[in-house]
């Protein structure tokens, strides 16, 4: 039996966890940081420990302060979550020498599966499909070339205990094999205490897809269908669905057949999941076994009905699984949207500060939100900056596509950065992506190639231009209203000729009152909008000719100057009268700073590595120097030619995002 468990994780892993243990009748203990005092799994679990400083070495990777907290609650069990110490060989056999039952598979396996190169070696030897590349650990640079040189580039560099999406380099030619290695080996370091790197070819337009596993200890093992997780930044999953469009029914079977041969060869029981890559032609490669729960198993218990945590706890007690293969059936199709904070314009940067705002979704059916944050949460610099994962179901992969978009729009996030409509909404909008062309190359490829078009027969700017004359003429009415009503009573009129500022261009519209809003014409087109929107709100919801939309308010400048997001769109818009938009043409552009050309931090972060000295001459693009941020080596270049006349930073320090951390005189 397992009577309380303590969850060794944060966020809304944690929370997760906790929600099935208290379903089941099991007490739970969480863990947390100083930084975490407050938040949402601490106040979820029947008590909650102290295990040390923000920094996750002091703290959550801090394998004999999580021991404390389990015997001092008198938890008999640990589930370990993802990242952190889920992959940790040693930290599984601890918890099982001091008699807690580990919620997860044994060590030998964890060790045998979380070692990449041998993890490459045994798939090989049980006849799994394995990706031509170098078999054992990259010693050195020279090394590295030289594996490079023979199986032809690209290739790829990868932390030989590496996982989610950390310590991953593609390296396209022998000029960029130094820097590669170099930051491939300290996101190793940092992350996994292991600087080892192997390498192997990179397959071009490859998929990500992987096949959910489960086995007891009395040797029987189930497939829970497969997850195609390729849309991706930074090697790290952002968007994943289930199934996946791109596997038939006799490639699901070699695969299912794979990876329970390789389950079986390391003796593997609990949740684990073996993750292939896929070319053009459907042929699949191992690439590595996860050992543990995966950030995006909701869409596979969304279309099979199964509860993973649950059938962990029951693997974890000894029983047998409760499910048959036979059991398992695909009801449907599963979207998962990992919502960061992150800038995503400037190379997805993470962002920090606290949630000013944050109003979820309408509760649906077929939505479910994971989370482990609420409004007045911070995200901090020390752990990955997920906000929450939303997870839609539908009867298929078309309307499960419009669902997600729809609970997307109506998710509202201040206060820091986010992905949702600079990211997520463009993916899901994207042609391609909505016939299932995509590869792991798609945000490089596709996502930001726009064309700066304004067509009002396009739906998202005759939105756009009638939400923005709603609420412009909601604050001018009432501005209106409270310095006409002081002498004469209410007002009863605005004008009904307008320009509109948005994207460089200027619209005229007209408009007039009608019930619950306005009837905007533009470009002699007709839009009747409606809404109960309440100056101040960031949710804007409204129906256009009959048909329902959900927006947001992102800032209110003043009450003529708003910036509206709809679907993957952000948009600065302003409105003038007819004669102000006339002068507009007369009024000179400032003109802005010339680039200095100075270094500066764009995220709080550390100082890992300095690749210039004071004097020195540095060409446009140049690497200068290296931030630590969130797990996540971030290189900084130079954006002009020029000469190195400070460095006002050293390797180690802690630097703010704003910092310059090295003055270049430009030579322009």
């Amino acid at each position: 039996m397992i009577n309380k468990i303590l969850v060794a994780n944060r966020g809304e892993i944690a929370c997760r966890i906790i929600r099935t243990a208290k379903r089941m009748g099991i007490k739970t203990v969480a863990v947390y940081s100083e930084s975490d005092f407050d938040s949402m799994h601490v106040s979820m679990a029947d008590q909650a420990v102290y295990i040390g400083a923000s920094t996750a070495q002091l703290s959550y990777l801090n394998a004999k302060k999580i021991l404390y907290a389990v015997k001092s609650t008198g938890a008999d069990a640990v589930h370990p979550g993802y990242g952190f110490l889920s992959e940790n060989a040693g930290f599984a056999e601890l918890m099982r020498k001091n008699g807690i039952t580990f919620i997860g598979p044994s060590s030998e396996s964890i060790r045998k599966m979380g070692d990449k190169v041998l993890a490459k070696k045994i798939a090989a030897e049980t006849g799994v499909n394995i990706v031509p590349g170098g078999q054992g650990q990259v010693k050195n640079l020279e090394n590295a070339l030289k594996i490079a040189k023979k199986i032809g580039y690209p290739v790829m560099l990868k932390a030989a205990a590496g996982g989610g999406g950390k310590g991953m380099r593609v390296v396209s030619t022998p000029e960029s094999m130094e820097m590669a290695f170099g930051s491939t080996k300290n996101e190793a370091k940092n992350n996994f205490a292991d600087e080892r790197v192997f390498i192997e070819k990179y397959i071009k337009n490859p998929r990500h897809i992987e096949i959910q596993v489960i086995g007891d200890t009395h040797g029987n093992y189930v497939c829970l269908y497969e997850r195609e997780c390729s849309i991706q930044r930074r090697h790290q999953k952002i968007i994943e669905e289930a199934p996946s469009i791109f596997v038939d029914e006799k490639m699901r079977k070699k695969m299912y057949g794979q990876s329970i041969a390789l389950a079986k060869k390391v003796g593997y029981y609990s949740a684990g999941t073996v993750e292939f890559i896929v070319d053009e032609r459907k042929n699949f490669y191992f690439m590595e076994m996860n050992t543990r729960l995966q950030v995006e198993h909701p869409v596979t218990e969304l279309i099979t009905g199964v509860d993973l945590v649950e059938l962990m706890i029951i693997v974890a007690r000894g029983e047998k699984l409760n499910i048959k293969q036979s059991d398992i059936k695909c009801n449907g199709w599963a979207l998962e949207s990992r919502v960061y904070a992150e800038d995503t314009l400037s190379g997805f940067i993470p962002s920090t500060g606290k949630i000013l705002t944050y109003v979820k979704p309408e509760k649906k059916d077929w939505l479910r939100i994971d989370e482990g944050v609420r409004e007045g949460s911070s995200v901090t610099p020390f752990y990955d900056p997920m906000i929450s994962k939303v997870c839609v179901w539908s009867e298929d992969r078309e309307s499960a596509i419009e669902k997600m978009r729809i609970a997307l729009s109506e998710y509202v996030i201040t206060g820091v950065s986010h992905n949702i409509s600079s990211f997520l909404q463009k993916v899901f909008s994207h042609p391609k992506f909505i016939t299932g062309e995509i590869s792991t190359n798609f945000i490089d490829d596709e996502l930001f190639i726009q064309e700066d078009t304004f067509s009002i027969e396009d739906e998202r700017n005759a939105v756009l231009l009638s939400a923005a004359s709603y609420i412009f003429l909601t604050y001018h009415k009432r501005n209106l209203a409270t310095a006409y009503r002081r002498k004469h009573g209410d007002v009863t009129w605005i004008g009904t000729r307008w320009v509109i500022s948005m994207r460089n261009h200027l619209y005229p519209v007209v408009v007039h009152e009608i019930q619950d809003g306005y009837k905007v014409s533009i470009e002699n087109r007709r839009f009747d909008i409606s809404a109960k929107w309440m100056v101040g709100s960031h949710l804007f919801q409204c129906t256009v000719n009959e048909k329902e939309y959900s927006l947001q308010v992102i800032s209110h400048y003043n009450s003529s100057s708003v910036q509206l997001t709809f679907m993957d769109f952000t948009v600065d818009t302003k409105i003038y009268t007819p004669y102000a938009a006339e002068m507009l043409k007369y009024m000179k552009e400032p003109k802005s700073d010339e680039d200095s050309g100075n270094i500066i931090a764009s995220i709080s972060g550390i100082v890992t590595n300095i690749l210039i000295q004071e004097g020195d001459d540095v060409v446009k693009g140049q690497p200068v120097i290296a931030l630590e941020a969130m797990k996540m080596e971030n290189v900084l270049h130079s954006a002009v030619d020029g000469c190195v006349t400070s460095i006002n930073v050293e390797v180690g320090d802690s630097v703010s995002a704003g910092d310059i951390l090295v003055e270049l005189e430009s030579k322009k």
